[in-house]
């Protein structure tokens, strides 16, 4: 992958722009904030997807596959490019060679909304539905703003937007501490679970820039008040306005009496008085990032009892516990879940909506530094959550294969056999799958690679016509 320099100072003007990757969710959703501003924008990728072709149906040029002599690129004014990019793309080369600007995504959006009252969301886990909720509730309440989620927001049917009020809220990503380029106004930490080690070097590293993503808002600061590490980093804050949220006793916004059945319900506690909720999403870890969004809009000055009515309208995002269909009684979700924790909160929520039925899981290990440094994290959550485990081969994603780190890596860590298989062949896959499963099951696919693929596969091994 390409190592962003992020200290480069942005252009005063980008001009026609020109993103390499731009059918990904977060490059999609830039692109069409560009265009929406007025700019020309021209973009390639490795294979065609619903966001391509959205953005060609806006007015941009896509090609299909990287290359030099893509249109658009001889006459880019700017390059963008997503940070799985290799440093041998031909169209990046290309760009260097002419000496055009070269942004990281994260750049091209500062470049984009630094203007804006900013509302950054971060955190290892969670900020993906936490910013759709603040987007949702924000516009239930007539505060129409922009923004830019990680993914696609159902009940908009689009991953970003530029609206007409003064808010931009934006899923702000720490994974490189591309984070810290944004002038953010408010910032809500949902958790400091270390990840992306292979970046920060150690946990201290990773607890510093959230310290310093957090003492940059300029007006307030929205922080778990349950996670570890989001204590950790509260701890080292020297900031003038903090609120916390979480299930603790001395959380500012608590949340409590969670059901665990279904579309789940809660109680929030705020000075002095409390408001109940039901979602429409399942799963505890939702009442928890409900409670952090609340935070958010109660900081902003916005009416405690219509911010939480106007989170309840937030009908989830595209891949996080997303029903593909059923088939012979057996439902098939996909989720995004790529950490120990993540896939934890993820087959909790499924848990809470399969009722009698079984959980059976197919896992694609996502990095090769992550699937060395917690198979048996990994393991051990599936195991203890999931009824039955399958395991696919790793998604490498911008990492070079390590030799002898593959899924079975996962599967050896099982202290019960019986319960996981390790199958590469996705076919095998699954069909393994529809084997184990019977009615009332679900079957959930869980990984931010592209384990999504193999949804159609495993339709079609239970039962549903090719083309369903």
């Amino acid at each position: 992958m390409i190592k962003p320099d992020l200290s480069l100072p942005l252009p005063d003007d980008v001009g026609a722009v020109h993103f390499v990757g731009v059918g990904g969710s977060g490059m999609s959703g830039i692109a069409r904030l560009f265009l929406a501003a007025g700019h020309r924008v021209t973009g390639s990728d490795r294979s065609e997807n619903h966001n391509t072709e959205q953005l060609r149906d806006l007015g941009a040029v896509v090609s299909i596959g990287h290359s030099a002599d893509n249109p658009g690129l001889a006459d880019a004014d700017t390059l963008v490019y997503t940070g799985a990019l290799w440093p041998d793309n031909p169209e990046y080369l290309a760009a260097v060679a002419r000496g055009i600007p070269v942004l990281h995504r994260s750049q091209a959006l500062a470049w984009l909304i630094n203007r804006s009252r900013l509302v950054a969301v971060a955190g290892a886990h969670g900020k993906t539905t936490s910013t759709g909720m603040i987007v949702t509730a924000l516009i239930g309440l007539g505060q129409d703003p922009s923004f830019v989620n990680g993914g696609v927001i159902q009940s908009l049917g689009v991953s970003s937007g530029f609206g007409s009020g003064e808010l931009f809220v934006v899923e702000a990503d720490e994974s490189d501490g591309s984070f810290l380029l944004y002038d953010t106004a408010v910032a809500l930490i949902t958790n400091v679970d270390a990840d992306h080690l292979d970046h920060y070097g150690d946990h201290d590293a990773f607890d510093a820039a959230f310290v310093e993503f957090a003492s940059r808002a300029s007006e307030l600061v929205v922080i778990s008040a349950d996670d570890a590490g989001a204590r950790r980093v509260r701890a080292r804050l020297d900031h003038p306005r903090v609120v916390t949220f979480g299930e603790s006793e001395n959380a500012d916004v608590r949340v409590g009496d969670i059901g665990s059945e279904g579309p789940v319900d809660f109680v929030i506690t705020y000075e002095g008085r409390s408001y109940a909720a039901t979602l429409r999403v399942p799963g505890r870890h939702n009442a928890i990032n409900a409670a952090g969004a609340f935070a958010v809009l109660v900081g902003l000055g916005l009416d405690p009892e219509a911010s939480l009515a106007a989170i309840t309208a937030f009908g989830g995002t595209e891949r996080r516990f997303e029903l593909h269909g059923i088939v012979r009684g057996v439902s098939v979700y996909d989720d995004y879940a790529h950490h120990p924790t993540e896939v934890a909160a993820a087959l909790s929520g499924a848990r809470s909506v399969v009722g009698e039925g079984r959980i059976i899981a197919i896992h694609q290990p996502h990095l090769y530094s992550r699937t060395q440094a917690m198979a048996g994290e990994f393991a051990q959550t599936y195991e203890e959550l999931a009824d039955h485990t399958i395991v696919l081969d790793v998604y490498g994603a911008r990492e070079d294969p390590v030799p002898g780190v593959t899924g079975a890596l996962v599967a050896d860590r099982f202290s019960d056999a019986s319960r996981v298989d390790f199958l590469p062949d996705w076919q095998a896959a699954a069909d393994r799958a529809a084997e184990v499963a019977r009615p009332g099951d679900i079957i959930m696919t869980l990984s931010c690679g592209d384990v999504y693929r193999i949804v159609p596969q495993v339709l079609e091994a239970l039962g549903a016509p090719a083309d369903a």
